[in-house]
């Protein structure tokens, strides 16, 4: 057996002598327990003379049985159960001792009740020095510095999480939080150095690289604010999850990812009134117009989530409808007759859809959407948003639809655009239908879909691709965004509760400058040198939209996201039987009949009647 070297000497005589001190303290301490702790009882000779027994005891019987016979891993299986043996044969004498002697003036149970408290006391000795040894290993070889922001469960989780993990590759030398009342707090050694005013001092002072933002339910704002902060402190900014997306809802170090446009944008825990949502779906015949698009395919994937008895996909783009059966099924076969190619302008062929397959609930997503061609092209806004509109709704009024959803756009609110008019006039024809028809009909309002086909964000990631320059039109130019389960789970919940004829209107949070989302996208692209450009407003462009016109009276609903309004009733018939020559005729009826509520109409103002004359 190879000699023992100087240092392993010199450990195990240090345990040793612990271990010896722990049986010592452990005397006096049952003693004192037997005694209330009185002085003239506790510290006599007697007391003293068996705890220096002891203390012998534990280093004889610890060298000649183990553990100090033995070069154990510190806190290890196999040193406990070896301190567990000698504490015991340790135990043993002593007893024996206090039972066999007379008159010693010790308790008999004194030995029993030493041993326990001498063995705890030895075990966490070593918990504590493994620990330490442990933790300074794993951050000798960790690569990062990360301060932690946020103190709460998760927070705390994730700081265990770090510390337990020894492939972890931060070492967590900080945490910021908010809460007066966690200023002095430490979690595992971490303690809490400051709020989110005091991140750059905190990096700088502590040499940190990574904030790590341990907040999963946290708002889009709160997050863009302290992402905001960490890339001022030249930190990089990695987020927790959403808890609903980390699968045993505990966090943990692999759970952090990099901050994206979806956590900055519209991230925010939705509740939904799971039964309300089944009792209008399950079971019944769905019908979705524009099912091709981004907010139509995505309807189409929560909707069949409540079971429908038959899901109906009507769409005017074959290889979008292709695109979206192939993300239900996983094939694009195309040989349901639940896929449905039709054209909202064609009204003898809805009429034979809603004839053939009767839907009992219609969500109205088929529109045309992009703000400048509508501006050229006001004809075509008349032909599908509003005309349209009218041809869907007098098909499933005619076949007994039960509820009608016509998705609607925060353009409709205060409209300056031919998209706003034509959306605005969609809102008020369906108002007229909820009005006069039997069944519920009600729109739902809100703005920009994160990600959705045609929107800024595939746009801008295209020109970053390409090199830049991304062309914002005004850098102060801001808009509401929703990611688009988000839109669509509330869509189906305004459903449920809207009231016939009314407009509800989401929740959109806070509006987001879009040259904010350039940036960040050019940020998280990793390329530098990207130039951002300004290109002006378009006609009919504001600067920020609204969600209501002003003196709209806002009702609360069932659900804290979602609000109502009313309407003015735009007659159907005249919709139905209208019909224009060219673009300014169709620009100039949507412009009047969408303002009209806006302003005060003179008696003598007959430009409309000229319009519908065509004078």
């Amino acid at each position: 057996m190879p000699a023992l070297s100087q240092r392993d000497q010199m450990v195990r005589r240090t345990w040793a002598a612990l271990d010896a001190l722990m049986w010592f303290l452990a005397i006096f301490v049952a003693s004192g327990l037997r005694f209330d702790f009185a002085p003239s009882e506790t510290l006599t000779w007697p007391t003293l003379t068996l705890a220096l027994a002891a203390a012998v005891l534990q280093v004889v019987v610890g060298f000649t049985t183990g553990p100090y016979g033995v070069g154990h891993q510190r806190g290890s299986f196999e040193e406990v159960t070896d301190l567990g043996r000698s504490v015991l044969i340790t135990m043993i004498p002593l007893a024996l001792a206090l039972f066999l002697l007379s008159n010693h003036g010790v308790p008999r149970s004194v030995p029993f009740i030493a041993a326990p408290l001498a063995l705890a006391a030895m075990m966490a000795l070593r918990f504590i020095v493994r620990t330490r040894h442990t933790r300074e290993a794993a951050r000798a070889e960790r690569e990062h510095r990360a301060l932690i922001f946020g103190a709460g469960s998760a927070g705390r989780q994730l700081v265990r999480s770090i510390i337990e993990d020894p492939n972890a590759a931060f070492e967590p030398v900080g945490i910021v939080d908010d809460a007066p009342e966690k200023a002095r707090l430490r979690i595992d050694g971490v303690r809490v150095l400051g709020n989110r005013s005091d991140i750059k001092e905190l990096a700088e002072e502590h040499d940190a690289s990574h904030l790590l933002i341990a907040l999963p339910n946290a708002d889009s704002a709160m997050l863009r604010e302290i992402a905001e902060l960490g890339d001022g402190a030249g930190l990089r900014t990695q987020v927790l999850p959403p808890v609903a997306s980390i699968a045993d809802g505990r966090p943990q170090v692999s759970d952090l990812r990099d901050i994206n446009l979806a956590d900055l944008l519209g991230r925010r825990p939705i509740e939904l009134d799971q039964a309300a949502i089944s009792a209008e779906l399950s079971g019944r015949v769905v019908l979705v117009t524009g099912a091709g698009g981004s907010i139509g395919a995505e309807l189409a994937r929560q909707i069949s989530k409540f079971n429908p008895k038959k899901l109906l996909l009507l769409e005017r783009d074959e290889s979008s409808l292709q695109a979206t059966s192939m993300s239900l099924r996983g094939h694009g076969l195309l040989d349901s007759d639940d896929l449905v190619l039709a054209d909202i302008r064609d009204p003898q062929g809805l009429r034979e859809v809603f004839q053939k397959h009767r839907p009992e609930v219609v969500f109205h997503a088929a529109a045309l959407k992009h703000l400048p061609l509508l501006e050229a092209y006001p004809h075509e806004a008349w032909l599908t948003n509003v005309q349209g509109t009218y041809n869907v709704l007098k098909a499933a009024s005619d076949a007994g639809v039960e509820t009608f959803v016509n998705v609607s756009t925060d353009k409709a609110a205060n409209p300056t655009s031919v998209l706003g008019y034509s959306k605005r006039l969609a809102e008020r024809i369906t108002s007229d239908f909820g009005r006069k028809e039997p069944g519920r009909f009600v729109s739902v309002r809100f703005g920009n879909v994160l990600g959705s086909r045609g929107s800024v964000i595939p746009a801008f990631t295209a020109q970053i691709k390409n090199g830049g320059p991304v062309t914002v039109t005004h850098p102060d130019v801001e808009r509401y965004f929703m990611l688009i389960p988000e839109a669509c789970q509330l869509v189906m919940q305004a459903a449920a509760i809207g009231h016939d004829g009314e407009v509800m209107v989401l929740d959109m949070g806070t509006p987001v400058k879009i040259v904010d989302v350039a940036k960040r996208l050019i940020a998280m692209s990793g390329k530098r040198n990207i130039e951002i450009t300004y290109t002006g407003l378009r006609p009919g462009e504001k600067m920020s939209e609204e969600l209501f016109k002003p003196g709209d009276d806002a009702r609360v609903t069932e659900h804290s996201l979602v609000s109502a309004v009313e309407v003015p009733l735009l007659d159907r018939d005249v919709v139905g039987s209208m019909s224009f020559d060219d673009h300014e005729s169709a620009r100039a009826y949507m412009t009047q009949e969408a303002t009209f509520d806006l302003k005060e109409r003179r008696p003598d103002d007959t430009g409309l009647n000229q319009i519908i004359k065509g004078d």
